[in-house]
């Protein structure tokens, strides 16, 4: 068997379980790009669709969840973070789809769409549903936490499955496993063996096996599609050209020293980090509130990571409100509904709270009051603003103590390695994924990057 009919025979083992003709995808007013991505999710029945932040995925998902709703009767779940689910009814609604948001099963009374948050969960039989979608999926990315687990139990039996994410990897290539064995593409682990090497040790460091990188992203398109920009599939950009980003970084200067040592030196371990937070805390809520006061017109997202920086910045910015990760989700729903509508000037919250999924673009400005370890949480937070249909241009702040400059450094490095990823995914898999979704061919790969969230560039020997 020659190197050619190897990958023939992996690819094989991917058959399409989904509709054998797309129904009339006129009505739900989507863009080239859409129908391509919706149409090929429809045929292959378990399907990933990793489209950047903007890029339509909730109308997609509707589109989706209302063809096989049609052909195949019955009930679709869409599962979605904190806030979004209004949202997607709202989608739904913009292009005449009924999608009805339920907090228990109870309320699922009748064939239909029905849309709830990932924590009602376990509130439902989920054996009634024909076809789940999880919305911003890249909550399964870890393949050690309960999330999927629960997950991959209460759908393993369904036979349409799709997933939709900006981010299906953040922090190396592994983790398109667990989208790869929700989908019951294949486990984790056969994954790892077949595409893999370990590097052997304490560090559990896979590598991408030379010979298999081909074939690997051959084997991801085949059941996810990875675009940047709608010219990924051969489409006009038009309107999905972003404004420009501006990023600004003020740093706090801390001179006590912290964990009893004579001098202050650089934190690395997390208790260190989160002592010269605190350290900083005072001036960095004060730089952070005098600019947030400087500008009364504007909607403004603020987010902390320690709950007293969210106390303090509620208390020094005018018609600031926090969602903090004790309120109840009724108010977390009401608060972030607020900000969307402009009943509420400047949201404070964490990025883990309400990071993900949702669209601001009414706001252009944006303040990080501390940096974190978390290079997907960051850009998934400045995409809530910085996003396609955002007219202005954008304004992110970020303040940080000159201490924090292992936290700056890591968060650089998943930067780095996430762009890589990125980029390789996208110009390795463009002619499949042409291929695959409207049967054309690519001779060259031209694909560059246009756009990247900048990480602050003080302390640049980090």
């Amino acid at each position: 068997m020659n190197y050619n009919d190897f990958i023939g025979e992996k690819l094989s083992t991917i058959p399409p379980t989904g509709l054998a003709s797309v129904p009339d995808l006129s009505r739900y007013q989507m863009f080239p790009h859409q129908v391509d991505l919706v149409s090929w999710a429809i045929k292959r029945g378990r399907a990933a669709i990793f489209a950047d932040t903007g890029l339509g995925k909730s109308r997609m998902q509707v589109a989706w969840a209302d063809c096989v709703r049609q052909a195949a009767g019955g009930f679709v779940l869409i599962l979605a973070p904190l806030a979004v689910a209004q949202q997607t009814v709202q989608e739904g609604a913009s292009i005449g789809v009924n999608v009805t948001q339920v907090r228990d099963g109870s309320e699922v009374t009748k064939p239909g769409i029905y849309v709830t948050n990932y924590d009602r969960l376990h509130r439902f039989d989920c054996s009634r549903f024909g076809a789940v979608v999880l919305d911003e999926s890249s909550c399964i990315k870890h393949h050690d936490t309960k999330t999927l687990r629960t997950l991959l139990d209460a759908f393993r039996s369904t036979p349409f499955k799709l997933c939709a994410t900006a981010t299906p990897a953040p922090n190396d290539w592994t983790e398109l496993g667990t989208h790869a064995e929700f989908l019951g593409i294949c486990t984790r682990p056969e994954m790892l063996a077949e595409f893999f090497t370990h590097d052997g040790g304490e560090t559990s460091v896979w590598r991408l096996k030379g010979h298999a990188r081909t074939i690997f992203w051959q084997w991801v398109v085949a059941w996810g599609a990875l675009i940047r920009k709608p010219s990924d599939l051969g489409h006009d950009d038009g309107a999905y050209s972003l404004p420009d980003l501006h990023l600004h970084e003020h740093s706090v200067e801390v001179d006590a020293p912290t964990n009893g040592m004579l001098f202050a030196l650089e934190a690395q371990t997390l208790s260190e980090r989160r002592d010269a937070r605190r350290a900083s805390m005072v001036d960095r809520v004060a730089e952070c509130a005098a600019i947030c006061n400087s500008e009364p017109g504007e909607p403004w997202v603020v987010w902390c990571d320690l709950n007293a920086e969210g106390d303090a910045l509620t208390a020094a910015i005018h018609g600031a409100v926090q969602i903090s990760g004790s309120d109840d989700v009724e108010v977390k729903e009401k608060r972030l509904q607020d900000f969307a509508a402009g009943r509420i000037r400047v949201l404070v919250s964490k990025p883990s709270i309400c990071g993900f999924g949702l669209n601001w673009q009414h706001s252009a400005r944006m303040a990080f009051v501390g940096v974190t370890d978390s290079y997907e949480a960051y850009y998934q937070a400045v995409r809530r603003i910085w996003r396609f249909g955002q007219a202005r241009e954008c304004h992110v702040h970020i303040f940080a103590s000159k201490n924090e400059g292992a936290v700056v450094a890591n968060l650089k490095r998943k930067e780095r390695d996430s762009l890589a990823m990125a980029e390789s995914l996208s110009a390795e898999t463009h002619g499949a994924v042409l291929s695959n979704i409207k049967g054309a061919t690519r001779q060259t790969n031209d694909y560059k990057a246009i756009h990247r969230v900048a990480v602050p560039s003080f302390l640049e020997a980090a």
